[in-house]
C-alpha cells in the first residue's frame, strides 16, 4: 500500500506544476511532447520528484534511528542539533562563496560536516550522561538554539546571500535537477541500508539500556552508530532540499503506528511514509503556489515545500506532545 502511494505521490509532484499542463505532461511521458515540454518534464519535474522522494525517504529514517536510540519520542534532526548543524554548515559556505544552490557537491560536503559538528556538540555537551535520554534531548535543544542563533549571524555578516539561503532555513524542492539525485541517491541509499542493519540493536536500545546490556549487546557502541546514520541520511537530505521542519520529527510516529515496535519493518517502512510525505507536500505546495497566482494575480508566487511540512508538522506536534506529556522532552 505504501509503495502505492509512493507512485501516487510521484505522479502528483509531476501533474501538480503550472506549466506545462497536465494534459502535456501526460504526451511526454508516452514519449510524446513539443521539447519545451519534455524538458521541463524530464529535466526538472522527473529529478524535483525524485530528490523529493529522496531527502524525504532520508528524513523518515534518521528520525526513526535518533528517536530509538535517544529513548525519546521527541527528538528528531531538527531538535538534537544535526539539521542546525547541517543549514549551519550550507549557509557558511554559501556565505563564503565556497558553495551554493547550484553546486550540490560543495553543499553535501559542508552540509555534512555542519550535521557532524551539531553531533559532536552534543555529545560533548551531554558528556557522561549520554545514556539519559532525557538529558540528552535537553541539550539537543540547546545547541539547536546555538546553532540557529550562528545561522542569523553569518545572515547579518553576509546580507547580500539571504535570498539564496532563506531555501535553506526553510526547506524547497525547487530547481532539483538530476545532478542532485545522482548525489542523493547513492549517499541516501549506502547509509539507509547500513541504518536497517541496525534494526535489531535498536530494538533492544528501545527497552533500555539494562535490558540490551542484559542481552550482550554493547548499548554504547549501538546508539553511537545509530546517531552516526542519522547525522548521515539528515546531511545529505539538507544538502539537497534545505530544512523540512518537523518530517523527521512525526514521520516515526506514524511508522510505528503503522508497524509497531518491530524495527526490521518499521524502519523501512519510516522511509517509505518520509518519502510520500515530502513527494506528496512538494505537490500540495506547486498546487498551492498556482492558486495563489491565479487567486492574487501575481506573475509567479512559489510556496516552498518546507513551509507546508512546518504548518502541518506544527500542529501535529502539539499532539504528539500532549500524547507524551511534556516530561519526556
Amino acid at each position: 500500500m505504501l509503495t502505492a502511494l509512493v507512485a501516487v505521490a510521484f505522479c502528483a509532484c509531476l501533474f501538480a506544476g503550472r506549466s506545462p499542463s497536465a494534459g502535456q505532461v501526460w504526451e511526454v511521458l508516452t514519449g510524446q511532447g513539443d521539447p519545451t515540454a519534455r524538458h521541463i518534464v524530464l529535466r526538472l519535474r522527473v529529478p524535483r520528484a525524485l530528490v523529493a522522494l529522496g531527502a524525504g525517504a532520508s528524513l523518515g529514517l534518521a528520525g526513526l534511528l535518533l528517536q530509538s536510540a535517544l529513548r525519546n519520542p521527541l527528538a528528531g534532526p531538527e531538535v538534537t542539533g544535526v539539521t542546525p548543524g547541517a543549514v549551519l554548515g550550507a549557509v557558511t559556505a554559501t556565505g563564503l562563496g565556497l558553495a551554493g544552490w547550484e553546486s550540490p557537491t560543495a553543499v553535501v560536503v559542508a552540509a555534512c560536516l555542519g550535521g557532524f559538528t551539531g553531533a559532536g556538540l552534543l555529545w560533548l555537551l551531554a558528556g557522561r550522561r549520554r545514556s539519559d535520554p532525557e538529558e540528552t534531548a535537553v541539550h539537543g535543544v540547546l545547541v539547536s538554539a546555538v546553532l540557529a542563533g550562528l545561522t542569523s549571524m553569518v545572515l547579518l555578516v553576509a546580507p547580500g546571500e539571504l535570498g539564496s539561503v532563506v531555501q535553506w532555513l526553510i526547506g524547497s524542492t525547487e530547481g532539483r535537477v538530476w545532478e542532485h539525485w545522482t548525489l542523493l541517491w547513492p549517499w541516501a541509499l549506502v547509509w539507509g541500508v547500513a541504518s536497517c542493519a541496525l534494526a535489531a540493536p535498536l530494538t533492544l536500545l528501545r527497552c533500555g539500556d539494562e535490558q540490551a546490556t542484559a542481552a550482550g549487546l554493547a548499548a554504547g557502541r549501538a546508539r553511537g552508530a545509530a546517531l552516526v546514520g542519522a547525522v548521515a541520511l539528515t546531511a545529505g537530505a539538507v544538502s539537497a532540499v534545505g530544512a523540512l521542519g518537523f518530517v523527521g520529527l512525526l514521520v516515526p510516529h506514524l511508522a510505528l503506528a503503522v508497524f509497531g515496535a518491530d524495527l526490521r519493518a518499521t524502519l523501512p517502512g519510516a522511509a517509505l511514509i518520509g518519502a510520500v510525505v515530502v513527494c506528496g507536500a512538494d505537490a500540495g505546495a506547486q498546487v498551492l503556489s498556482r492558486v495563489l497566482v491565479e487567486g492574487l494575480g501575481a506573475e509567479r508566487m512559489t510556496v516552498p515545500a518546507g513551509a507546508l511540512t512546518t504548518c502541518v508538522g506544527a500542529v501535529l506536534l502539539l499532539v504528539v506532545a500532549r500524547r507524551h506529556g511534556a516530561g519526556q522532552v
